[in-house]
This record gives C-alpha cells, sequence and structure tokens, in this order.
C-alpha cells in the first residue's frame, strides 16, 4: 500500500495519517515504547490535528500477569509524550479467549482500572461469559469502555455487539479466518488474512454508528492485516459512513481496483476515528 519509491523522509505514520486519523500500537503489546519513539510519532503525525494514537497494553498485564511496578512505570514513561500531547485516544486492554467472566477476573480488571486511571481505558474479551448479566454494569462502574470485536465465531466466542460503557466507543474487526484462529501461524499474518466483503461489512457499520451515537470518540480498528486488507475495508468503511468517496492511495487500488468505486482525490475532514492495524 505504500508508494514503491519511497522519498527521502518518508515514515508510515505520516503516510497514514493523510488518510485515517487514527493509529492502534500494536508493539506495545509485545515491550514498552521508549518516550523518544512516542515523540517522534507526533512529529510525523503533526500535519493532521484530529489524529489520535492508541495504544495495547502491554502483555504482562493482560496475558502473562507478571508485570511489576517497575515494567508499570516503564509502560507509562513511554506513553507519556502522546498523554501530555492529547494525542493518546485509548490504551486497549486485550485478554485472550480464555480469560473468563469470573470473580477473580473481574477485581484484576478493577485494579487495573485503577493502575492506569489516569487513560481512558477499553477492555477487549472474547469469551462469550462476558456477556452475562452485570459485566456490563460493572465497566460502566469503572468507566471502562468495551471493545466490539468481529471474529471468528465458535461455541463460546462473544458475539458481536454495539456497546458503549464509558465515553470511549471502540470497534475492532478481526477477520473470520475459522481455519487459522486457534492454530499456530505458518507465516506471520495469516490468522488476519481476510477480507470483507462490502456485504459483510453493512451490519458492522450499523453498530458503529450506535457506537458512535453513544460516545465522545469511537475508534474503528481493522485487523485482518494481511497484505494490506484491513487499510481496504478501514477505506471502504469510512466511505460508506461519510457518505462520500475517500482518499485512497494508489498502489493500494492497483491491487485491490475495487477500491476505486470507494476513491476520491482530496481528503476531507471527517468526525469518525478510523484505523489500519
Amino acid at each position: 500500500m505504500y508508494p514503491a519509491q519511497k522519498l527521502r523522509g518518508f515514515h508510515e505514520a505520516s503516510y497514514l495519517a493523510n488518510y485515517f486519523d487514527t493509529i492502534e500500537i500494536n508493539v506495545s503489546f509485545y515491550r514498552p515504547i521508549l518516550a523518544n519513539t512516542a515523540a517522534g510519532w507526533l512529529k510525523r503525525v503533526q500535519h493532521n490535528e484530529n489524529f489520535r494514537f492508541t495504544a495495547k497494553l502491554w502483555r504482562g498485564f493482560t496475558h502473562d500477569r507478571n508485570a511489576t511496578a517497575a515494567d508499570e512505570k516503564e509502560f507509562k514513561e513511554g506513553l507519556a509524550p502522546l498523554l501530555e500531547a492529547g494525542r493518546l485516544g485509548a490504551v486497549l486492554l486485550q485478554f485472550p479467549w480464555s480469560f473468563r467472566n469470573t470473580q477473580e477476573n473481574r477485581e484484576y480488571i478493577a485494579r487495573l482500572r485503577a493502575q492506569f486511571a489516569e487513560y481512558p481505558l477499553v477492555l477487549e474479551v472474547r469469551h462469550a461469559s462476558w456477556s452475562e448479566p452485570g459485566a456490563l454494569d460493572m465497566l460502566e462502574q469503572l468507566e471502562l469502555g468495551l471493545c466490539n470485536i468481529d471474529q471468528p465465531l465458535f461455541k463460546r466466542s462473544i458475539k458481536p455487539s454495539a456497546v458503549a460503557t464509558s465515553s470511549i466507543g471502540y470497534v475492532r474487526l478481526h477477520g473470520r479466518n475459522y481455519q487459522s484462529w486457534f492454530t499456530e501461524n505458518r507465516h506471520v499474518g495469516e490468522r488476519y488474512d481476510y477480507l470483507y466483503s462490502v456485504t459483510e461489512l453493512d451490519p458492522w457499520l450499523d453498530r458503529v454508528r450506535a457506537v458512535e451515537h453513544a460516545t465522545t470518540d469511537t475508534y474503528v480498528v481493522t485487523n485482518n492485516h494481511f497484505l494490506g486488507k484491513a487499510v481496504v475495508n478501514a477505506l471502504e468503511i469510512s466511505s460508506i459512513l461519510r457518505g462520500e468517496p475517500v482518499p485512497v492511495p494508489p498502489p493500494l487500488i492497483a491491487h485491490y481496483p475495487e477500491l476505486q468505486d470507494f476513491a476520491a482525490n482530496e481528503r476531507e475532514p471527517g468526525q469518525l476515528l478510523l484505523l489500519p492495524d
């Protein structure tokens, strides 16, 4: 999706900020970022005044559950430039499918809410037990947003929703690659190798509108990132919700000619925050 001939000074964040109003920082899930790295990203996106970053919480807090006070300090120091600049839209607490709705886990979430009180937090859970009565009430009391997700639906997978439990709305579309969802990837990105059709996106457009209506800011993350498919679907979503064509990277049209139906020559300002992953 990037130009074949990258000019001197080219940077992916700067390029994407010409087409989108947010990027979800994925690397922060694997390791805390450095403050000077975050400061550099700020400079790259300053030409888009609507731009906000969101970031995943480090996996030591969500998956491994072995994070220390020093880890917390390091994570916060890395995000400080984004927070201080008013460019941090949300921090995503992404938990695995195995994270069930139990008393112990609810208490753990409450502790994380207290630990990271300075951030707008959003919780992503994938197990159907979180659809049980009381879970949403807990999130509202904690002022913790719920991430509405699309994923391959198995027996105990949480189903699609359009829920807002805080002032931050969040939607993540993971694709529907059933074959690779619970298997080790044979190559990077295989799990997220999925291109939504416009027909498949249609019910999610209604959900996004419902979430946006109930929140201050809504972030839509397309996480089906194999071969630029996330960007394709994000551009389609953006165009349909805005009711007009949107700017599209020319190299992407060459690979996905169907994007021509959604492409415009000039960028128009919008209110909805959209994201390629």
